[in-house]
């Protein structure tokens, strides 16, 4: 997917010679293109597999695996808070991950929502921009979404780092819990997508504008700020890590 990423940029800068409607997207061309191929692939494979997912799996094994991968990624937020230097967060989150690994069996529970324990999600691109790396061109990831050059770059670094690839051995077990993150990712916006497609004239500006003004909340936003799980870095089918 890192590769994918780095070729995805490549061919943009090789292909930006349109003037783009928006300042921030000089790759809009390119762009579109590819956030028409995602769409086609998200119709055709993701959410048929995410609809099927959604209706046929009981509520409480959907929950669990949401928790369970949430938790593993409570542990990365936890450190990338850290990184930012956000201590009410870092704390707070890692309190998470210790009562939801304890008490809610490895993260299947999610005890520490119960109890009033918040989340605040954190990636690197997030860490990066924190410490003023500029974000840099909006660019369309093939099979990932919306990103920027900061953001795919931190992207890199979460991905080399996630738990479930470094700790997993088996790996048909660990490519089968990767392809069940996704379709629990993508099955939590079934329905929602709809709505968007109903309401948004163009929905690649859409998608281009609500990516770039959440993230810069994200990485804006200062210690403290009880607006704690805001952004978790996905849109599109691009997942969390």
């Amino acid at each position: 997917m890192c590769v994918l990423a780095m070729l995805a940029l490549l061919a943009q800068a090789a292909c930006a010679t349109n003037k783009p409607t928006n300042p921030q997207d000089p790759f809009e061309t390119t762009n579109r293109r590819i956030s028409d191929f995602n769409d086609k692939v998200d119709e055709n494979v993701l959410r048929p597999v995410a609809v099927g997912y959604k209706n046929n799996v009981p509520e409480f094994v959907q929950k669990g695996v949401n928790n369970f991968f949430g938790n593993l990624r409570d542990i990365w937020s936890t450190l990338n808070n850290g990184l930012q230097a956000k201590p009410m967060e870092t704390a707070e989150t890692g309190l998470r991950v210790a009562v939801n690994s304890v008490f809610g069996i490895y993260g299947l529970f999610d005890v520490a929502t119960m109890v009033g324990i918040q989340r605040h999600t954190a990636d690197f691109g997030q860490t990066l921009g924190y410490w003023g790396v500029s974000p840099g061109p909006y660019v369309v990831l093939p099979l990932l979404g919306p990103s920027t050059v900061r953001d795919t770059a931190g992207f890199a670094v979460d991905n080399r780092y996630d738990l479930w690839r470094t700790e997993v051995d088996s790996v048909g077990l660990r490519y089968g819990g990767s392809a069940l993150r996704l379709v629990d990712k993508r099955a939590g916006f079934v329905g929602m997508d709809k709505s968007m497609n109903e309401v948004a004239l163009d929905k690649y500006a859409f998608m281009r504008d609500a990516y770039l003004q959440r993230r810069k909340a994200a990485t804006q936003r200062k210690s403290g700020n009880q607006d704690s799980d805001g952004d978790d870095g996905d849109d599109g089918i691009r997942n969390d890590q």
